[in-house]
């Protein structure tokens, strides 16, 4: 399948009948497709000038078109609606210029979660909405089942969601659902036929929302001209009725709004920017009006600027989206996308656009975002992370009152901050960079387990439990998870690594981040000698997983994400053992590894050893130097092991650049080594530990998650 940034060429479209319908003024308007970077075109050359009789100069030529204005270099998603082309969104330029094609399969709002995955709706049929996956470097050009998710069925109570809203700090989505009559909030990451967290009934039919993370503020476009606006809306309990409603109208008082569409609040300037389509079946009454002081507005607010005009070429500008000060203008009706640059400025009346740019019946547009520029918690290449603090596990060996529970500790291991219950009895804990949590857990009873994903557990859920409105699971026969024990989360690649320990098929299975219910994995990394794992840590920027063995070797598995877009599903046998060993003799038996993490920095694989499971004294840690090369019999730099140490089935670990945590199961602590890779080694203690029943795992929680 062709890559969807290179999938299709640019469209051509017959602009001059698309606009017969507007202005000679407006038809002079370039449609312009193609300008690169931040300089502008240059205008078209003149008509040449009458030649001159012999001996007299000829007449001066016509002056040439302006060239059309530069603008920074980005990237955006636009979601078409019309009969050839509802249910795909197009990867556009700056200028709107086409750059390829995927097939979402649904018509309305598009917004982006911190991840880089796409959220849209859909209002065709019964209303949904999807996420999909990693869409901006998709080797497919479709959704999928296996890698995307969908929100949909009775339960929902979906009608025909329009514009949509993340809300990255809460893990939120709203949704303006018009015929619903209501805003419909969801978990970001809830799947299926579910209710929603929250509904908000409207007075009015509402099409578009912003929300304002900072101030927990919600402003709702409303199709009776008016902007509801709701303060305190999360913390208030999602609170039902408006603090206040914006109409906005003339110096006079009058309103001028009809049908409010588009909405799109610049927290900067504390500015509003809406879209009003009039009358749909009008293609010439459409208008834009920007309000300053959005916080503070109310009533009557007479516009800061109005746009409306033949020369506007707004007729029904469905959606809008601000990037610094330039609106870019689904413009439906007219079959286009229009520029208007410093929006927040300049006069009122019949502003031409400074672009145009021909396409077939847009209804969405929304900037792409950049994926989190940090790695993940597992793969930081920061010295001694900042941290929020730790989360660990419980697992005690009979259900009590922590199985289930997710904590989170302080970094300084002296207090708890927070509990979550993950409704499961859970084994390993990880995270993504959103701060959503993956918890492995298995079913004695039915030999089936699976991955509780829940959001915000890493900054946010106290006191909480599981929720199907806001969380998902992956579990099923398909799945393939039976007794999972360790996982990890590359958020970039958009994979979750579980390593399966039954004895029939162990092995490492990977899914989608996104993922949900009944989806066989993406690909099976398979030990050889029927290997049982207990951990995995993938390193991205390698493309190898390191896999914790309980015989006490370590699998190493090369160019797996390579591997698997180049079609394969299964890789058997891995690329290299290594034995931990000390004078160049193995480590003698009972030895099962259990913990294991790669410091990408210094090349080194910290590992733990639990040895006996029954033994509350045998444990081990070692650190292995050059590991990205470490082949067969591979001495330790470091072995930490003793009374002293307290380490008996230290069965997780993590590294956060300079101290290493372990969750210490039979000895019920969490304790934390500090400077690891330049430890003596030996008999030594913890520098820091605190009293946890039964720490199945262990995961730090940076503290750029909260930002």
């Amino acid at each position: 399948m062709k890559a969807f940034k290179n999938n299709l060429a640019v469209e051509q479209i017959d602009t001059q009948s698309k606009l017969m319908k507007l202005t000679i003024s407006a038809l002079a308007l370039a449609v312009t497709i193609g300008i690169a970077g931040c300089s502008g075109d240059d205008g078209k050359d003149g008509a040449a000038g009458q030649q001159g009789v012999a001996g007299q100069d000829g007449s001066d030529g016509m002056d040439g078109q302006n060239g059309a204005p530069g603008f920074a270099a980005a990237t955006f998603i636009l979601a078409n609606n019309g009969a050839d082309n509802a249910g795909t969104v197009n990867l556009i330029d700056q200028n709107a210029a086409k750059l390829s094609t995927f097939n979402s399969g649904a018509n309305e709002g598009v917004a982006f979660d911190s991840l880089g995955n796409l959220v849209q709706a859909a209002d065709s049929g019964n209303g949904s909405l999807s996420t999909v996956c990693q869409v901006l470097s998709r080797s497919d050009d479709s959704y999928n089942s296996s890698i995307d998710r969908m929100i949909s069925g009775t339960n929902t109570t979906l009608v025909n969601p329009k514009g949509i809203h993340v809300s990255h700090k809460h893990g939120l989505v709203l949704i303006a659902d018009f015929n619903a009559m209501q805003v419909t909030v969801f978990g970001k990451e809830a799947a299926g036929d579910v209710a929603p967290l929250a509904t908000t009934i409207t007075d009015a039919k509402p099409w578009d929302l912003t929300y304002d993370d900072d101030n927990d503020r919600l402003y709702v476009a409303l199709t009776n001209g008016d902007v509801a606006v709701y303060d305190n809306y999360v913390s208030g309990g999602f609170v039902a009725t408006p603090a206040r409603t914006i109409t906005p109208s003339d110096d006079s008082g009058a309103k001028v709004s009809v049908n409010i569409h588009g909405i799109a609040l610049d927290m900067q300037t504390n500015t509003l920017v809406l879209s009003d389509v009039g009358s749909a079946s009008d293609a010439t009454d459409g208008a834009i009006f920007v309000i300053s002081d959005a916080s503070q507005a109310s009533g009557m607010v007479a516009v800061d600027r109005h746009i409306a005009g033949p020369m506007s070429m707004l007729g029904n500008p469905v959606d809008i989206s601000l990037t610094g000060s330039d609106l870019r203008v689904a413009e439906k009706s007219n079959d286009a996308v229009l520029v208007f640059s410093n929006i927040f400025a300049g006069p009122s009346g019949d502003i031409s656009p400074d672009l145009v740019t021909a396409t077939t019946k847009p209804e969405s547009i929304t900037e792409t975002i950049m994926h989190n520029d940090m790695q993940d918690s597992s793969d930081s290449i920061m010295v001694n992370m900042p941290l929020l603090g730790v989360a660990v596990s419980s697992n005690p060996g009979t259900a009590g009152p922590t199985t289930g529970q997710i904590s989170r500790l302080n970094a300084p291991l002296t207090a708890e901050l927070a509990t979550y219950n993950a409704s499961q009895t859970i084994e390993s804990v990880a995270f993504d960079k959103s701060g959503t949590s993956y918890a492995t857990f298995d079913n004695a009873s039915t030999s089936i387990g699976g991955v509780a994903i829940s959001t915000k557990v890493a900054t946010s859920r106290d006191g909480e439990s599981f929720s199907m409105a806001q969380d998902r699971l992956i579990t099923g026969a398909n799945t393939g998870i039976i007794s999972p024990k360790g996982l990890d989360v590359a958020s970039d690649a958009g994979m979750v690594f579980v390593a399966e320990f039954n004895p029939t098929t162990p092995g490492v299975l990977i899914f989608s981040s996104c993922a949900t219910g009944d989806v066989s994995p993406l690909m099976t990394l398979t030990p050889s000698a029927s290997a049982r794992p207990w951990d995995v840590d993938y390193d991205p920027a390698t493309d190898k997983a390191f896999v914790a063995l309980t015989n006490g070797t370590v699998a190493v598995f090369d160019e797996v994400k390579s591997k698997w877009l180049a079609g394969m599903t299964t890789i058997s046998g891995e690329d290299r053992l290594i034995t931990p060993a000390s004078g160049g003799t193995a480590f003698a038996a009972p030895t099962n590894i259990h913990g294991i993490d790669y410091d990408p920095t210094s090349n080194s694989l910290i590992i733990s050893d639990v040895g006996s499971a029954a033994d509350a004294t045998d444990g081990k840690i070692y650190v292995i130097n050059n590991a990205s090369m470490a082949s067969g019999l591979t001495n330790v730099s470091v072995n930490i092991a003793g009374p002293a140490s307290q380490l008996g089935n230290p069965v997780d670990i993590m590294y956060t650049g300079s101290h290493l945590y372990v969750a210490e199961k039979s000895n019920g602590l969490v304790m934390r080594f500090d400077n690891i890779l330049n430890s003596p080694g030996g008999d030594i203690a913890a520098d820091v530990s605190y009293s946890f029943t039964a720490p199945e795992s262990v995961a730090i929680l940076p503290a750029w998650l909260n930002h």
